[in-house]
């Protein structure tokens, strides 16, 4: 066992106007299955690549250990090639028998590996790559989301083969997947790095143990300085009322009269406990600003939906997709019906039709036909949505954003102060509205289609995988939206957590 000790950690990026990480300090094994925590855009790839040596930093990382990332870069003239041709570029040394066993506990058969790769779902490359990580002794693993787009029976696939293994950090906010496959927490807060004992689920209770303590002291921080407040104004008068006696007079006609040396003891006095109750509250004030740095304090979103004057919106009746050039159909003999007030979750394989189905409804609309084009597809059976059906769409593809805020707001026609204003609420600093959003994070790029489609009055909300790198705490404050509004949705998401709390109909494809 080896450790890995990170000590005054100090790094920004070059022109950027604050510190990624500030004096940051800690210490982890390398035998442990650790979980990293954090907010999009706050540095957790960051952080694995200052692992990796990529950047130069301030501070030191010391550690024996090798580090190794997933996923792997696919280069351009790869992607038509079988993996076994180039996985030695990936890993050096990566032996063919073991990447073949490490892709049968994944639950794929080893000729995978002879097929091009541009040909396999987004599950077998994932696995590829994972089965290629783990087949070498002694490396520490980096390990970047590995569950996006992946449907529900990868993603358990995935959760048991890494619950096997040890010695990995793991970034993923997906809370189930997380609470089993790991043993500690590494979280990144707003001012903070803290590892913890645990998974996700004992780190958020004590997260939120800690969190109402400190809002408890908070409370009576601010109290005892409404009172040294209070205190100290009533000192201030006394004292001012008090140095406006000290005038000269008579002492024969006045002899009852307090001395003016009397009277400038006493308010020198009171002064000096004016300036002690000033220092006091000062000391106060500094303290309980210490208090909530680490506190997420999510704000609550906003959505307009619309009220559609029929309760049905959409029936599929015997309803079946099929590519033009297939062999046999996507899926068929679909039946259900979306009604007002319902959210209803598409639930299947990946490649089973569940993005294909959105984009059929899309092309129900005219609006949209324009934007998605037509599709080489085949329907059978009957797909009827309302009249006048206004529909707002997520796509789960976020390589089409490209350009500034302001050009974005006025292309999708919406108001860019509420727009940005949106963008705050889950996180986003100003600092990012100013740049290409072609440079996002991809959880920025996802925020981006969020805010623009909260922002987007519709009868129905139809999301395809919204969630994809969205953090955790994004994710509850989303939650805690559909939940308040009710919105008409149809949506694609394999977060078990999210589909439990907010599906009120899954529909299996």
């Amino acid at each position: 066992m080896a450790r890995i000790n990170v000590n005054n950690l100090t790094f920004y990026y070059e022109g950027s106007f604050d510190n990624i990480f500030e004096n940051m300090s800690f210490s982890i094994d390398t035998d442990w299955k650790l979980g990293f925590i954090g907010r999009n855009g706050k540095g957790k790839t960051t952080f694995l690549n200052l692992l990796l040596g990529k950047y130069e930093y301030v501070g030191s990382i010391t550690t024996n250990t090798v580090f190794d990332y997933f996923p792997y870069q696919v280069k351009e003239e790869h992607w038509s090639r079988p993996a076994i041709e180039f996985v030695e570029e990936w890993k050096a040394g990566a032996e063919q028998w073991r990447i073949i066993c490490e892709l049968d506990k994944l639950g794929l058969d080893g000729e995978v590996l002879y097929r091009p790769f541009d040909t396999l779902s987004f599950g077998e490359r994932s696995k590829i790559m994972l089965a290629v990580l783990f087949s070498g002794d002694n490396d520490f693993l980096l390990i970047d989301e590995p569950t996006n787009h992946l449907d529900q029976k990868s993603r358990k696939t995935v959760e048991r083969y890494l619950a096997g293994k040890k010695g990995f950090i793991l970034v993923s906010h997906d809370r189930n997947f997380l609470d089993a496959c790991i043993d500690h927490v590494l979280v990144l807060n707003r001012h903070s790095m803290e590892v913890q004992a645990g998974n996700f689920s004992s780190w958020w209770e004590n997260k939120n143990r800690k969190d109402t303590f400190a809002r408890m002291e908070n409370e009576k921080h601010k109290k005892e300085i409404e009172k040294l407040k209070a205190a100290s104004e009533r000192a201030r008068q006394w004292a001012e009322k008090n140095e406006s006696t000290k005038i000269g007079y008579d002492p024969l006609k006045e002899p009852d009269r307090p001395t003016r040396a009397y009277i400038g003891a006493k308010t020198k006095k009171m002064q000096s406990r004016v300036t002690q109750m000033g220092n006091r509250m000062e000391r106060e004030i500094e303290e309980k600003e210490g208090l909530l740095q680490d506190i997420e304090c999510p704000v609550d979103l906003k959505i307009r939906p619309l009220e559609h004057f029929k309760q049905k919106l959409l029936t599929a009746y015997q309803y079946g997709l099929q590519y033009e050039d297939a062999a046999s159909p996507l899926f068929e003999n679909l039946c259900f019906e979306i009604c007002q007030k319902e959210r209803v979750f598409l639930n299947g394989a990946n490649g089973c039709g569940k993005s294909s189905l959105i984009k059929a409804i899309l092309q129900k609309t005219e609006e949209v036909e324009q934007k998605e084009g037509g599709m080489p597809l085949r329907e059978q059976g009957s797909l009827t949505l309302a009249s006048g059906l206004v529909i707002s769409y997520i796509n789960q593809d976020t390589s089409f954003l490209s350009g500034g805020i302001k050009a974005f707001c006025k292309m999708k026609n919406l108001d860019e102060s509420l727009f940005c204003a949106i963008l705050r609420q889950l996180d986003m600093d100003r600092i990012q509205f100013t740049k290409d959003m072609k440079d996002f994070s991809e959880g920025q790029k996802k925020k981006v289609l969020i805010a623009a489609s909260l922002l987007t009055p519709a009868h129905l909300y139809m999301w395809d995988e919204p969630l994809n790198y969205i953090d955790v705490f994004s994710r509850m404050q989303i939650e805690k939206l559909l939940l308040e509004y009710q919105p008409t949705m149809l949506v694609v998401e394999h977060d078990a957590k999210f589909r439990e709390r907010i599906a009120t109909k899954t529909v299996d494809l």
